[in-house]
């Protein structure tokens, strides 16, 4: 079995930015326990911040959350200024043999990419291919994303092959099931073939289905949206974890 979380950590705060909570964010990572972990709005640089919080990490966010479990990580930067830089994450417990930031920027004010992994897991025949996105939050721009997405899966990922594809998609009007469920063959990990996806927004109450996780090659045997006042104090999208069984 493999367990997956995905989450966007809103840069280590809380809705509104009221609350630093990377720091409990790690914590409830480490005790949900997955083994591959996609996070979106990833702060891995701002000089900004650490003047202002004396207990911000110093390190890089996906690497202070990783520490001592997930031994292997991949950061994409999509947003890059003078004084910081934020982007998505994978952290894996297994070996991750390479990683690519693809740039589907569509408009100049809104810096967007799909970051790609390529991971081993022990006893399976095939690597699995895992892809971490935040897509626009304008439809149009979502659709030339998923387009671009569909297209590096076709051309990098033999047909078939293990596919985990999670993040923040933006998409409260459902429109990634043409692009991932009928043009790869993948399924939504909480209603199959359906098009009704998960509440994920705000983490206090859900309302929009924002954050997904579509996979193939695996049998779902649990999904879990984890919400509430816990998670509102550390981030404002809930987040998704589901256990998979390779078929």
């Amino acid at each position: 079995m493999i367990h997956v979380a995905t989450c966007n950590i809103h840069k280590g705060f809380s809705q509104f930015n009221r609350n630093l909570g990377i720091h409990d964010l790690r914590e409830q990572l480490r005790e949900l326990g997955p083994d591959i972990v996609f996070l979106q709005e990833v702060q891995g640089m701002n000089l900004l911040h650490s003047k202002r919080h004396e207990n911000l990490p110093e390190q890089p966010q996906h690497e202070f959350i990783a520490a001592d479990i997930w031994g292997d990580t991949a950061y994409g930067r999509n947003v890059v200024r003078d004084h910081r830089h934020h982007g998505n994450a994978i952290l894996s417990r297994f070996p991750i043999a390479d990683s690519h930031n693809q740039d589907v920027t569509h408009l100049r004010f809104e810096r967007r990419g799909l970051l790609h992994s390529r991971i081993d897991v022990p006893g399976l025949a095939q690597e699995i291919h895992c892809v971490c996105v935040h897509l626009s939050l304008l439809e149009r721009s979502r659709r030339i994303q998923l387009d671009a997405l569909a297209s590096r899966i076709e051309e990098m990922a033999p047909p078939g092959s293990p596919l985990i594809i999670a993040g923040d998609f933006n998409d409260w009007r459902n429109q990634a099931h043409d692009e991932l469920a009928d043009r790869l063959g993948m399924t939504e990990v909480f209603n199959g073939h359906k098009r009704r996806p998960p509440r994920s927004f705000p983490a206090f109450l859900p309302v929009f289905t924002l954050d997904r996780i579509y996979v193939r090659g695996f049998h779902v045997q649990q999904a879990e949206v984890l919400c509430g006042r816990a998670w509102s104090r550390i981030t404002d999208h809930a987040a998704l974890s589901a256990k998979l069984i390779p078929l």
